[in-house]
């Protein structure tokens, strides 16, 4: 197995659940991860699922969103790359601009200058063209942007499934084995 670190934002969108089911599936699979929590997602997680902060701090080391000071924030803190799930359309924009202003947005663009993959889970609807164009821009940079879409391939039976398959498609991209959803044949 190849030892991996992640960096894993969460941010005030809904669909926490994303980034609470990837830090559930990367911790059983012994995938050291640093998590960095807006305030809203803290209030999504509470207001959408069963979980509370505490147990999704639980699953990975904490960074204050706020410390642009953490270690992560620099390219000499070695990761693999960073996702962020769900990322909402402001961290986007700030990622897309280079403004720098929160712990995430800075450990994104450094996961960008050290040329390691970044991927982004956006969650909003309907996308304006300042959207659009945002995604279009990071993709151009080689952000790989990943929309929680529902798929129908594999018939899922659940909400559970349905999420799998976003987080086992945020997997794929690090070439991380996993069985969250059946691939196509």
């Amino acid at each position: 197995m190849i030892y991996l670190k992640l960096i894993i934002g969460i941010t005030g969108s809904t669909g926490v659940i994303y980034g609470i089911r990837l830090l559930e599936i990367l911790k059983k699979l012994e995938i050291e991860t640093y998590l960095i929590m807006t305030k809203w997602a803290l209030k999504c997680v509470l207001l959408e699922t069963n979980y509370d902060a505490k147990y999704v701090q639980s699953l990975s080391r904490i960074f204050n969103n706020n410390n642009l000071a953490a270690s992560i924030s620099s390219g000499t803190h070695k990761v693999n790359g960073m996702i962020v799930a769900p990322c909402t359309m402001k961290t986007m924009a700030s990622i897309a601009n280079g403004y720098d202003d929160t712990l995430i947005s800075r450990a994104a663009t450094v996961t960008m200058k050290e040329s390691r993959k970044l991927i982004l889970m956006p969650r909003e609807a309907p996308l304006t063209a300042i959207h659009l164009e945002n995604m279009l821009k990071l993709s151009r940079l080689g952000v790989v942007i990943i929309p929680p879409m529902m798929e129908f391939y594999t018939k899922p039976k659940s909400i559970s499934d349905i999420i799998d398959h976003g987080i086992g498609k945020c997997l794929d991209q690090f070439n991380i084995e996993h069985n969250l959803y059946d691939k196509w044949n």
